[in-house]
């Protein structure tokens, strides 16, 4: 799909203020949609929990379909959790704001990205650190659209170009769902090529699933159990039919409503799924909120989200450390900054 910058009108909707509200209350509003251009376990116990079966294969052996995408070398093996911590730049191309991945031109990102790599890596020499780029590449929208779906896909050029980047900084790609009222298996489905391939991972964020009909933004949207273990499901088979490395799949999630009956959740062996604590604000609500969500609600690995800019939005609010992020328990092993 071609679409031209101004078609992104509501891709900001959770990057300016961006999954932006830590609050308790499920009913609570993000802001209003701009119109600037934006593009089981009983525990978690240091987010090292596995399913018990061995996954399969670990080497690429069909094709995408796409001579692009086959062309692409980086074949990572294995999978990644828990012996790498992720530490991903969120965001998209077509938006300086909305995250780091889009603020800088490519080169200063992944120069940005290395930097920061490194302070992690000092915070903690013992766990190897795996590069991330994390691309919103279905952003939800505040107009309908042709079908209703109030979200706009990625054109595959875009898409590719950040793959592309991943491919040459040996850095693993997250494809992130904001479905809006499309259907989730829809919209994996069109990420589906891309998928395929052995550093590609998925997102889904329940805040623009809007399963009560309203605008996405207007209020925050929620997933189910069931909605997880699908995109599980889909995410296993395409493992299974590839022989690729088990995937990645990180759920956003900052309030208690944004995910329901967490306890039904259904590990599988071909899918690490990583609950990522992603509302901004001081330090001390960063940790309710992880606390509250995310280790009381253990699923398999956790994740951590942190705002260059948003964390210090509220007067005396600052981001937090990598010191201080690392003794949440269980340590988050995904973590992403925007």
């Amino acid at each position: 799909m071609r679409f031209t910058l101004a078609a992104l009108s509501l891709l900001a909707l959770c990057h300016v203020t961006s999954c932006s509200s830590q609050s308790k209350d499920d009913s609570s509003k993000t802001s209003k949609p701009t119109t600037e251009a934006s593009a089981k376990s009983s525990s978690a116990t240091d987010s090292t929990e596995t399913a018990s079966a061995t996954p399969v294969g670990s080497t690429r052996s069909v094709s995408t379909g796409d001579s692009t995408l086959d062309s692409l070398t980086y074949a990572p093996e294995g999978a990644i959790l828990p012996g790498k911590r992720i530490f991903a730049y969120y965001g998209n191309p077509h938006s300086k704001k909305m995250g780091a991945l889009g603020e800088y031109p490519k080169e200063e990102m992944l120069q940005r990205l290395d930097k920061e790599i490194s302070n992690w890596q000092k915070a903690d020499p013992a766990t190897p650190i795996q590069p991330a780029l994390h691309l919103v590449a279905i952003s939800a929208q505040g107009a309908p659209g042709k079908d209703g779906g109030y979200r706009l896909r990625m054109s595959d050029k875009t898409i590719k170009k950040v793959i592309k980047w991943g491919n040459e900084h040996k850095a693993i790609v997250f494809l992130d769902i904001q479905r809006g009222h499309a259907d989730l298996g829809g919209e994996m489905k069109y990420l589906e090529k891309y998928l395929k391939l052995p550093f590609v991972h998925l997102g889904i964020d329940p805040e623009f699933s809007m399963v009560t009909g309203h605008k996405p933004g207007t209020k925050i949207g929620s997933y189910d159990a069931a909605d997880v273990n699908q995109a599980v499901q889909f995410l296993s088979k395409v493992v299974k039919e590839n022989n690729v490395p088990p995937k990645v799949l990180v759920v956003h999630r900052f309030t208690q409503g944004m995910i329901k009956n967490y306890k039904n959740i259904k590990l599988n062996p071909n899918v690490q799924i990583v609950m990522d604590m992603d509302g901004w604000g001081p330090p001390v609500l960063k940790k309710d909120s992880y606390h509250d969500y995310i280790q009381k609600e253990p699923v398999q690995y956790t994740g951590f989200k942190l705002f260059y800019k948003n964390d210090f939005r509220k007067p005396g609010s600052r981001i937090m450390t990598p010191e201080e992020v690392l003794a949440l328990t269980p340590k988050p092993m995904y973590i992403q900054y925007q």
